[in-house]
């Protein structure tokens, strides 16, 4: 008998193949002393955020590094920092290295050099990551810090625009605030507090948070956020010179520069020093400038008063620039103020010239001590809310305050 042994080749293969895949699976399995390939990699290892102020001087941002159970082993991780919108060499110190955590313990931390500054400006961030972990599994790798920037004491201003002098024939300076301290002078300015919509229906919450109101390289500024404070989803300030600064009569002129978004109603304006006898309009409104942000390049000038009968009544005009917006530049907006007259003007320019004979009804209220009230509403009847055009924080910038008397 005679064998094809090309032909019995062929026909073994299967077999071959199918012994084959039996050793294999036999060889992955549990039993039949077979190695595991699972590895114990011990607990996780994480890293977490940081916010913090930044501080005038140097300091540091200190990141912590966890475990979630102790390990019966050291435990190490490397780490590094990397550029968000803050800068190594500028902002923080780049840092990269490694750190164990012991058995038994828990939690390291590395800190980070942050370079100290007052500048106020949008917050910043730069990040932390650990890897490459011994003995643990990676968590969270990358955490954020934070710098917070916005509360800063410093802010520079563009001083470009309109200026009037320093004294004028026949006046004499009989008060003024330059705004060239370190804080406001509580001399000449207190603070309206709260977020009751000020008869406006007004949005925002006045403070009296540096926040809101602070000094500056010259300048007073008055800052609106919106933030959640107090019930109200906006922030800003109102100041005030009642019971400290009253006037009667003279050549007042304020230099600003002011918000000017959908949403903003800045103000430099008076009121009737009696208004806690002669409550409003009674005692007489004098608005030396007035914005709402949907008309940026236009302010108004007001006088109010009580008519016979008890209704508001009102005398006023508008101004406004050629080109540009309040913005932009710094515009002085004064009021030249006489026994039964009124004048507005901004830049010299005369826009309103009030004077008793315009309160065709009621008393005319304009011949007695008022006090100023300097202030950046959000929202309200005039302006209406801010809308997503609306870029917070706004600010107002005041030069200074000036009231010359004859």
């Amino acid at each position: 008998m005679s064998y094809n042994f090309a032909q019995m080749k062929t026909m073994m293969r299967p077999l071959l193949y199918i012994l084959f895949l039996g050793s294999v699976a036999c060889s992955k399995g549990s039993g039949g002393g077979g190695q595991s390939n699972t590895q114990t990699t011990g607990p996780t290892i994480r890293v977490s955020d940081v916010t913090q102020v930044r501080q005038t001087q140097a300091s540091t941002f200190r990141f912590y590094i966890d475990l979630n159970a102790a390990s019966t082993q050291t435990v190490t991780v490397n780490y590094a920092t990397s550029d968000g919108t803050a800068k190594a060499g500028t902002d923080y110190t780049a840092t990269n290295g490694s750190i164990n955590i012991a058995a038994g313990q828990t939690e390291v931390y590395v800190d980070i050099p942050v370079t100290g500054d007052s500048l106020r400006r949008a917050n910043q961030n730069f990040y932390f990551q650990i890897s490459n972990p011994v003995n643990s599994t990676l968590g969270t790798a990358k955490a954020t810090g934070t710098i917070v920037n916005t509360d800063l004491p410093y802010l520079p201003t563009d001083t470009t625009g309109y200026e009037t002098p320093t004294g004028y024939p026949g006046y004499h300076l009989a008060w003024s605030d330059e705004f060239n301290g370190n804080s406001l002078n509580t001399n000449n300015w207190g603070y309206d507090l709260g977020g009751s919509g000020w008869g406006n229906q007004e949005l925002e919450n006045y403070t009296n948070r540096t926040q809101n109101v602070f000094v500056s390289a010259g300048h007073l500024i008055i800052e609106a956020r919106q933030e959640s404070y107090g019930g109200n989803n906006y922030t800003s300030g109102r100041i005030v010179t009642a019971g400290l600064q009253q006037f009667t009569y003279g050549r007042i002129d304020i230099r600003a520069k002011l918000p000017v978004s959908k949403g903003m109603w800045p103000a430099l304006w008076m009121l009737g020093s009696n208004i806690s006898t002669v409550p409003w309009p009674g005692c007489g409104e004098t608005d030396i400038m007035e914005l709402v942000g949907s008309a940026p390049s236009q302010v108004t000038g007001s006088m109010h008063w009580q008519q016979t009968g008890g209704s508001e009544g009102t005398y006023n005009g508008n101004y406004d620039l050629s080109s540009g917006d309040f913005s932009q530049q710094f515009h002085v907006f004064s009021l030249v103020w006489k026994q039964d007259s009124v004048q507005f003007l901004v830049d010299d320019h005369l826009y309103v010239n009030g004077s008793s004979a315009n309160v065709l009804s009621g008393t005319y209220p304009f011949n007695s001590p008022f006090f100023f009230i300097f202030n950046v509403a959000v929202g309200g009847n005039w302006p209406g809310p801010p809308d997503n055009t609306t870029i917070f924080p706004q600010r107002m910038f005041v030069d200074y305050v000036r009231v010359f008397q004859q």
